[in-house]
């Protein structure tokens, strides 16, 4: 899972290396809601991303107002949902703006860390 997700958090795209708290493996499609405990539904998940997302499936896309799945690292493509914009991630999608504002992935801390991540070649994370 680990080598999978190369040691960073398979939402926000933080680098596990250089931080104090462990990583959640985190269930992509929730217990609650049915899902297993199998490497295809399991995902490699910052404290923060795991804490925010909980047993969350879905999330409101804030530019329209709708329900919007919230990003499953396990049957998309980060790259079709978000990008960088230097420290911050960016939504493209109703999925990828549902996620950002859902788990908060551009929260203050996170574009401190990220910034200070650059020096050592884990921001941005690679893809």
């Amino acid at each position: 899972m680990i080598g999978r997700a190369r040691s960073h958090c398979e939402y926000c795209g933080l680098s596990q290396q250089g931080q104090e708290a462990t990583f959640h493996i985190d269930h992509v499609v929730p217990v609650r809601a049915g899902g297993q405990t199998l490497g295809e539904n399991l995902a490699l998940a910052c404290v923060a991303c795991s804490l925010h997302k909980a047993a969350r499936r879905s999330a409101v896309d804030p530019a329209t107002g709708r329900e919007a799945e919230i990003f499953n690292p396990r049957r998309q493509r980060w790259q079709e949902h978000f990008r960088w914009q230097e420290l911050r991630v960016l939504g493209i999608t109703a999925t990828g703006r549902a996620t950002v504002e859902a788990l908060q992935m551009n929260r203050p801390i996170a574009l401190a860390i990220r910034a200070e991540e650059i020096p050592f070649g884990r921001h941005p994370p690679p893809t």
